[in-house]
Parts: C-alpha cells; structure tokens; sequence
C-alpha cells in the first residue's frame, strides 16, 4: 500500500516552505519589499522617459539648441550609470529621435555612463559593500568578500571556479568578456542591473581591468549605433 508521502509528495514541499518561511522575520521580508520597490520604481521611471523622450523642447536658437542638447545627453548619462534604469530603451528612443547624429552622441554617452559605473563600483569601499550584505542577511557573501578583498584578479578567479557551486559559473567566469557584452545589450537588461548597474558589479569585481573594459564597450554597444548611422 503506498504511503500518503509517495502519494502527495507535495505535503513535504509544503512543510519544508512553511519551516523555511516561519524562520523569515516580518523586518526581512519588508527589506525585500523595499528593494524590490525601488527596482520596479527606477526600472518604471526609466521605460516611462523612453516613452515620452521628444525633442520639442530643443530650441531654433542654434546656442540654446546646443545648450539644450548638451543637457538632454548630460541627464542621459546620469540616469544610465545609475543600476536598474532601462537605458537601451532610453537610447533607441533618442536613436530613433534624432538619427544618426543622435546615435553617434547615444554612443559616446554610453561608453561615458557606463565607464562612470564601473569607476564608482571600483571605489565603493568592501566594508560598506559588506554593510549591504549583511542587511539583506547574506551573511555568507561579506565573509567571501572580507575573507579575498586582497587578491588580485586572477587570484581571485580561482577561488571563485573552486568554490562555486554549479559548474555554470567557471563557464561564465572563463566567457566573461562575452557573458558581460552580452547583458549589456539583452533587452529588459535592467531586470539584472541595467547597464549602470553591471557596469557597477564588473567594477566592484575588480575581474576586468578598465582598458580591457572600455574595449568591451567600444564593442559591444556599437552594432545598434552603427545600424542607425549606416541605414
């Protein structure tokens, strides 16, 4: 006669939940919420402007016209090197605005964002990184972090091969440069950071020196550009 373990095996998913929940306190769970809101927040700003980008403001006076596209660039740039904002929308939308002229400045305001991110990531101290951890409970994280804040990057690149836990993240780490172009122009990419926000970890990583990174962009960003500036 089958047991009602083999019959329902759900029962066990289920009780194995309700021990895991019951140890997930109301202050946790509202950090998540928290976090989670300003995402959707940033990443809902971001499509919002994308949607509504128009150059009716650009003024016939050719210095107000230049002042004014220099400010228009200037806030492109803020919002992309910040994480979560949906700045391949923002781009297309000033790309498909303003041709090929414009994808040229959407270009060099990208490699300028995201050079900016990866910058700020590289000088955000490991203690206050590991501040953040530790709010979010993830306690595990900040000793890695504190326990190989000192090696150089190919150091730490096998620490992390030898010590991940499933053979898909050597794959990433050995194809980083392409897994890295990759997110950059995946769309709904600010779901996992934005530009800004990968930008931010590779710097953070300290796995990808600036130069090699900037070549990266030079890239990675310019097929959507030169397809505006071609056709």
């Amino acid at each position: 006669m089958n047991s009602p373990h083999s019959i329902f095996p759900g029962q066990e998913i289920l009780k194995t939940c309700k021990k895991l929940l019951g140890k997930i306190s109301a202050y946790f769970c509202f950090k998540i919420v928290l976090v989670l809101g300003v995402v959707a927040f940033l990443n809902s700003a971001g499509i919002w402007l994308a949607h509504n980008i128009n150059t009716q403001f650009l003024s016939n006076n050719r210095t107000m016209f230049f002042l004014s596209l220099l400010c228009l660039f200037f806030v492109y740039i803020v919002l992309l090197a910040l994480p979560f904002i949906p700045g391949i929308e923002i781009g297309l939308a000033l790309m498909f605005l303003m041709g090929a002229k414009g994808a040229l400045l959407v270009y060099i305001s990208t490699i300028v964002a995201l050079s900016i991110s990866y910058f700020i990531g590289g000088a955000i101290p490991s203690g206050l990184i590991c501040k953040g951890l530790e709010w979010l409970h993830m306690n595990k994280a900040c000793a890695m972090i504190r326990q190989h804040e000192t090696l150089n990057a190919n150091a730490l690149l096998q620490v992390l091969n030898n010590k991940a836990p499933t053979r898909f993240i050597p794959f990433l780490l050995r194809h980083r440069y392409i897994a890295i172009a990759t997110a950059l122009n995946l769309p709904g990419n600010s779901l996992m950071g934005g530009g800004g926000g990968i930008a931010m970890m590779v710097g953070i990583s300290r796995l990808i020196s600036y130069p090699k990174f900037l070549l990266l962009q030079v890239v990675a960003i310019a097929p959507v550009p030169l397809w505006f500036i071609v056709f």
